[in-house]
């Protein structure tokens, strides 16, 4: 089972670099089969390039701690 505490560590380190852009991302849950969900918000809830910075910046800081995660979600 994936610690759902670390995963909200590694988003809190990552947010301030979104909150410069004017965007934030809020943590919502971790599935039992390893998907965790994330809702964009601010300017990164529209932003053309969401899908990059979830994969590219959030999804891969999260795997490199926690390699269990399959991937990262946006529920809107």
């Amino acid at each position: 089972m994936i610690d759902k505490e670390k995963v909200k560590q590694i988003i809190d380190k990552i947010r301030p670099q979104l909150q410069m852009d004017g965007g934030d991302v809020e943590f919502i849950e971790v599935s039992d089969d390893g998907i965790v969900k994330v809702r964009l918000m601010g300017h990164c809830a529209g932003c053309m390039h969401a899908q990059q910075t979830l994969q590219f910046g959030i999804e891969r800081a999260i795997k490199q701690f926690i390699p269990e995660v399959k991937s990262v979600v946006n529920v809107a």
